[in-house]
């Protein structure tokens, strides 16, 4: 008997899965079935894949039914991708769109080779990113619950003046504040208490980032980051959780790529126009680079509490950050010296800042 190779296209959703089956160059599929997502659907999928003689290679869309799919198939001995979905070509003024469609045209897309794949983490990976997520998402909360706060309070003619907000000072200014209506006082505890408890879950989740941090499996990479201006433990561990390891990506290049930090450009011929910066990357990974890119825009000293951090690396490390230091200073000052503006400047050094990381990374 022949043996084929197979592309099989899945498109799923929270309750079931779509499949269609292409066989060898066949331009139609030779079957098409919808499983449910559970036990009994999941042993008939694997069933029919097993049937096929050939190799069978299998692709799906990322989505918010996370990587299950692709590790439970792997498990039992079956190849699986996954695609990234923003990446995948689409065809101009398609007007018909359904669930088998969509896994027909997946499966002919990766036949021909024409799909972009993400990298699928670990589990350990995995659960290390939710924790940091997970941690940005309480941040945003807090922010909510204090804008929310200052602004009820705002309406109702209160502004504090009396030095930086949300201190232990300005908590007990908020304290102080009774409202004349007992409605107006109830919303006002309310909010105080919203506030308080995004707060102690913020609290909680510092906890919990401070004690990954000192694990073995992530504590050589945090030390080795810390090494770089910005860079925070949690700013590491970030990088950590999105990236994984480091030395996948082939080159710096690479790497600020994934980041969506990178130039658009248009040019033809020998016209060069470059645009904004992609944003097709990681975004929260994106985020944090651009964040520690703003400890560049201050004067490099030596002192200050990154030099203790580097004063406890191995002398190599520490002059990596002192390279990083006088290199993205300078391209800092040079920018904003021919009029760029700040924040187009900060976003070109957290695009090299992308490279020391990954130079750390190879070793670390």
């Amino acid at each position: 008997m022949n043996e084929y190779s197979y592309w099989v296209g899945f498109d799923d959703d929270a309750e079931k899965i779509c499949v269609a089956i292409l066989r060898g160059e066949d331009e139609r599929p030779i079957a098409e079935f919808v499983v449910e997502r559970n036990d009994r659907g999941m042993r008939r999928l694997l069933s029919q894949l097993k049937r096929l003689r050939g190799t069978v290679r299998c692709v799906y869309e990322a989505g918010p039914c996370g990587y299950g799919l692709q590790r439970w198939l792997t498990s039992h001995g079956v190849i699986c991708q996954v695609a990234a979905p923003s990446l995948t070509p689409k065809k101009p003024g398609k007007k018909v769109k359904t669930n088998r469609i969509d896994a027909r045209e997946l499966a002919r897309l990766y036949r021909g080779q024409n799909l972009t794949f993400v990298h699928v983490p670990g589990e350990e990976q995995e659960a290390l990113r939710d924790l940091m997520r997970a941690r940005e998402d309480a941040r945003a909360d807090v922010l909510r619950c204090r804008n929310r706060l200052s602004k009820f309070l705002l309406r109702h003619g209160h502004y504090y003046t009396d030095g930086v907000r949300w201190t232990q000072k300005h908590l007990r200014w908020i304290d102080s504040i009774r409202l004349q209506q007992p409605t107006s006082e109830a919303v006002l505890t309310e909010y105080k208490a919203a506030l308080g408890a995004a707060l102690e879950q913020l609290q909680r989740y510092e906890r919990l980032v401070a004690e990954e941090a000192t694990k073995p499996a992530h504590a050589p990479m945090v030390e080795a980051l810390s090494t770089l201006r910005g860079i925070s433990t949690t700013t590491a561990l970030t990088i950590k959780a999105e990236t994984g390891d480091l030395r996948r990506y082939r080159s710096a290049p690479a790497f600020m790529d994934s980041t969506g930090l990178v130039p658009s450009e248009f040019s033809t011929g020998d016209d060069r126009r470059q645009g904004s910066i992609t944003k097709t990357g990681n975004a929260h990974l994106r985020r944090v680079l651009i964040e520690a890119a703003w400890a560049y825009t201050r004067r490099y000293a030596l002192r200050g509490q990154v030099n203790k951090r580097r004063e406890k690396l191995p002398a190599e490390l520490a002059q990596v950050g002192h390279r990083a230091d006088l290199r993205l200073t300078g391209k800092y000052r040079r920018m904003v010296g021919r009029h760029k503006r700040p924040t187009v400047a900060v976003v070109a050094i957290a695009r090299e800042l992308a490279g020391f990381v990954w130079a750390i990374g190879q070793n670390a």
